[in-house]
């Protein structure tokens, strides 16, 4: 992930820390609930959460939050992704290579892209766009964009009583971050262009289909628009932006918000993982939460908790969490797929 977040003193009930050192979680395990599931569109779920029996990666026991979820929610617009000529403009992409940075997927980017050596367009601007789920996309730079599955049910874990890890997890492409309220689950960076020659475009508030068919997010939608103005980029998400409002929850089970607090500021006490504890407009109590940084992808650059084993699974065929790969990251010893 192409994202800096400073270290800050924080001196809380969850982290010590000198500042000069990365946080070390030293607090026990929280001893109430933190996922409220009455924060999220009731829409998008396919049935009523309940409360599991649940193993951990570390091998502990404890209680999850069972969450499961239709390919994308009733009523959510999606796209565009890949633009069909070079005429048009798409969606984004978080480019990596020589001059890094976003963009949006149009004549510039793409004629930028064939001067480094990767051709997405024939001689009449015509894009190459492929569909994961028809198979491989062949030789050469396909625009990728996978078609829905409309029969895929996702089903996540997210403990109810957050515990702090021993080291954090860093999220690395395609790593499991959570799921949105809105039902909609939460990744790391999409696959790198120049890892497999394929570009999965994401749409304007960072999303895209899933190989398996099912819809979900590389960003902090509702602060996305927060990361084009930091970027440079002119791109509009169709959602609602806020950027001290709950988006989701990480598959730790704490709260992600946008880049400011409930007051519009941008908290200057960030851990490493872009948390710390205070109040919110849900919590007024106080709890530990992510905010989203102002880079792009604008999601935590690490989890502090502990993480379920199968934290997503799915009905699907292929893609993440569908039997056949280790939930949220590619195989091991392996690139992921394209199209994710």
């Amino acid at each position: 992930m192409k994202m800096i977040m400073a270290a800050a003193t924080f001196l809380s009930i969850v982290f010590g820390c000198s500042d000069s050192d990365p946080p070390s979680p030293t607090a026990a395990p929280i001893d109430s609930q933190v996922i409220d599931t009455s924060l999220f569109n009731e829409k998008a779920l396919n049935s009523t959460p309940r409360i599991v029996d649940c193993v951990m990666q570390d091998g502990s026991t404890t209680r999850c939050t069972e969450i499961v979820v239709g390919h994308i929610p009733d009523g959510l617009n999606v796209g565009p992704f890949c633009p069909t000529t070079l005429d048009y403009e798409g969606g984004i992409w978080d480019w990596d290579g020589e001059r890094p940075g976003l963009y949006r997927l149009n004549r510039q980017f793409f004629e930028f892209l064939a001067i480094l050596g990767f051709q997405f367009a024939d001689d009449d601007g015509k894009i190459n766009i492929a569909d994961p789920n028809a198979g491989p996309p062949g030789n050469g730079n396909s625009c990728l964009e996978a078609s829905p599955d409309t029969s895929v049910t996702i089903t996540v874990l997210i403990p109810l009583a957050p515990s702090i890890a021993d080291q954090p997890t860093s999220i690395g492409t395609v790593s499991a971050v959570g799921i949105g309220v809105d039902g909609v689950p939460i990744f790391g960076d999409a696959p790198s262009v120049l890892q497999t020659g394929g570009l999965p475009a994401l749409d304007n508030c960072g999303g895209h289909w899933d190989p398996g068919g099912w819809f979900h997010w590389h960003a902090t939608a509702t602060d996305v628009e927060a990361s084009f103005a930091y970027s440079g980029v002119s791109a509009d998400c169709n959602l609602e932006q806020s950027s001290s409002d709950l988006f989701g929850y990480a598959f730790d089970g704490f709260p992600m918000y946008g880049h400011t607090d409930s007051g519009g500021t941008m908290p200057q006490d960030l851990d490493s993982c872009g948390g710390h504890t205070g109040v919110t407009h849900d919590y007024p109590d106080g709890v530990y939460h992510y905010h989203a940084p102002l880079d792009f992808p604008n999601l935590p650059p690490c989890l502090v908790g502990k993480l379920a084993q199968d934290l997503i699974t799915t009905t699907a065929a292929s893609g993440v969490g569908s039997g056949g790969r280790p939930p949220g990251g590619p195989p091991p010893g392996g690139s992921p797929p394209q199209g994710e």
